[in-house]
């Protein structure tokens, strides 16, 4: 049972319910998570202008899922892994390329090179090496798009921490345990 009250949309008022809202127009549902969120309305702002500023970046909605993946496993989340295999696949990730985004790796080299460059950020909490910021620019990403992985990376431990937290009860289908992931 979450630690943290989920705010029903129905029973929501003034700034909160309009966040709410936003976010059921968005996505058909209120996700379990952002119900918690809306206990501080300052703190859901603050996510879904974040999310929304990133939607609008130049990395595809599967790379914002596929790093998503890789840090919710790194930082063992499984509210966030659960909600990320399911949106996911709505971004067009096969059940393949989830399970080898948690585990930071990819078919294709620069995608590859992209979870990989984000399991080190999380790993070293930032204090990637002069070898892994070439590594990802080799593989073909911008400066642009390297602060983009960063940001991504940001807001998915703001929400990997906030569930852990909240203890948030799962709402969508459980995300399968990995047997093995990629040191």
């Amino acid at each position: 049972m979450s630690r943290l009250t989920q705010i029903a949309p129905d029973t929501a008022t003034g700034n909160t319910k309009e966040l709410l809202d936003a976010v059921k127009s968005k996505l058909g549902l209120v996700p379990n998570m952002v119900r918690a969120m809306a206990n501080s309305p300052a703190a859901l702002n603050a996510y879904v202008q974040f999310s929304g500023a990133l939607a609008g970046g130049s990395l595809s909605a599967r790379n914002r899922e596929q790093i998503a993946l890789a840090v919710g496993q790194v930082n063992e989340c499984n509210y966030c892994l659960s909600a990320h295999s399911a949106l996911g696949k709505m971004a067009g990730l096969t059940p393949d390329q989830i399970r080898d985004s948690r585990q930071g790796t990819a078919a294709d080299g620069k995608t590859d090179a992209l979870l990989h460059f984000a399991r080190k950020l999380v790993e070293t909490r930032g204090q990637v090496s002069d070898g892994d910021v070439d590594a990802v620019r080799q593989a073909g990403f911008t400066d642009g798009e390297i602060a983009e992985v960063v940001a991504n990376v940001a807001l998915n431990i703001f929400t990997n921490y906030f569930n852990h937290v909240a203890d948030t009860d799962i709402d969508f289908p459980k995300a399968d345990a990995l047997l093995a992931t990629r040191s």
